[in-house]
């Protein structure tokens, strides 16, 4: 082997003791609330060939995030760990500087400032796969970026599963104020829908601001009384029959399900979205179900869409690294407008 061969495997840093050093970490070694998190002193993590190093400006909470520290439906431990957490420390969210690139990475330099997903980002340093992440704008400040990647890449999924063109349909939006459907509400309106978003009353003046154009409380209405009828529906964690969203439909809409937070503590939702897609082929309406996932191309067509201001991440909270218990409480409460950003 020469000694290029051997440079080519060493990864790129820029400095000797960037993989050497400990990092402030929030870590959970079981599952559970809010109160298994604490913040601990923990090795940087290191990084194979087709990975980055960033240095974790901010983090975005999201739900992904609650189900893995909760270990809730059961079902998720089988990736992520039976009986404790593969990895201690949580989150998936992150927007940073490059300071380490593998052997075989090629889109990333050092000095990069980058968003996307990584390996608990919920720390000083998070590793990432190259295939992960995107370039953050320039116009868009880290906290901004951090909040984007997975709520924001699920609402371009769930809207792209309706399978035509959007414009001039009348699209309904269930959960259109959490962090998924803040972005799909943008995401529609941009595309050239009519939106309606259903939330509850202390979050209607959100949905507004994000261009929907009815706001349905459903304290007060119910969207499948019958009034109106839509061509697609995102129900984005909520909780409706299958019945109901067929009553909201028209004749051969769509319905896609992103999310939920009813059902068994083992499968959670799962088994109505798989109700939906046993049911779909039988019926003239279309049932279908997105698992959002983060590649580089979707984040790609985000960012451009950020730079542009076309979408605007709608920003609750944000709380210091240490507070990221806190910040669970919150979330946990259901009392977040759109998104919660962890400032590190």
């Amino acid at each position: 082997m020469t000694s290029g061969q051997q440079a080519r495997k060493t990864p790129r840093s820029d400095g000797p003791t960037v993989a050497e050093v400990t990092m402030r970490a929030i870590v959970h070694e079981a599952y559970g609330s809010a109160d298994v998190l604490h913040l601990a002193h923990i090795p940087t993590p290191k990084i194979a060939d087709k990975e980055v190093l960033v240095r974790v400006h901010a983090a975005g909470l999201d739900r992904g995030t609650w189900h893995v520290t909760t270990g809730l439906p059961y079902a998720l431990r089988l990736a992520y760990g039976i009986r404790t957490p593969k990895n201690p420390v949580p989150g998936l969210d992150l927007a940073g500087t490059v300071v380490a690139v593998g052997a075989a990475v090629t889109r990333f330099s050092i000095g990069d400032h980058v968003f996307g997903v990584g390996k608990g980002p919920f720390a000083e340093y998070a590793a990432a796969r190259e295939s992960q992440l995107a370039r953050k704008p320039a116009n868009v400040s880290f906290v901004q970026a951090s909040v984007v990647p997975v709520s924001g890449c699920t609402a371009l999924q769930a809207l792209r599963a309706a399978g035509n063109s959007v414009r001039g349909q009348k699209v309904l939006i269930l959960g259109a104020s959490g962090g998924v459907g803040s972005y799909a509400v943008q995401l529609a309106k941009a595309a050239g829908a009519v939106v309606t978003g259903v939330c509850s009353t202390a979050k209607m003046d959100l949905v507004r601001s994000l261009g929907a154009d009815h706001v349905i409380d459903y304290t007060t209405q119910d969207f499948a009384d019958g009034t109106e009828h839509y061509d697609l529906i995102l129900d984005i964690a909520g909780n409706p029959t299958l019945s109901r969203l067929r009553r909201a439909l028209t004749s051969t809409g769509t319905a896609v399900i992103t999310g939920g937070e009813e059902g068994g503590s083992w499968t959670g939702s799962m088994d109505r979205q798989l109700r939906a897609l046993a049911l779909s082929p039988f019926i003239p309406q279309r049932l279908t179900m997105v698992f959002g996932t983060e590649g580089a191309a979707d984040l790609g067509h985000l960012a451009g869409l950020l730079e542009a201001g076309t979408l605007v991440p709608a920003i609750d909270r944000t709380y210091p690294l240490e507070q990221v218990p806190d910040a669970m409480r919150y979330f946990d409460a259901g009392k977040t407008r759109g998104k919660i950003a962890i400032t590190i």
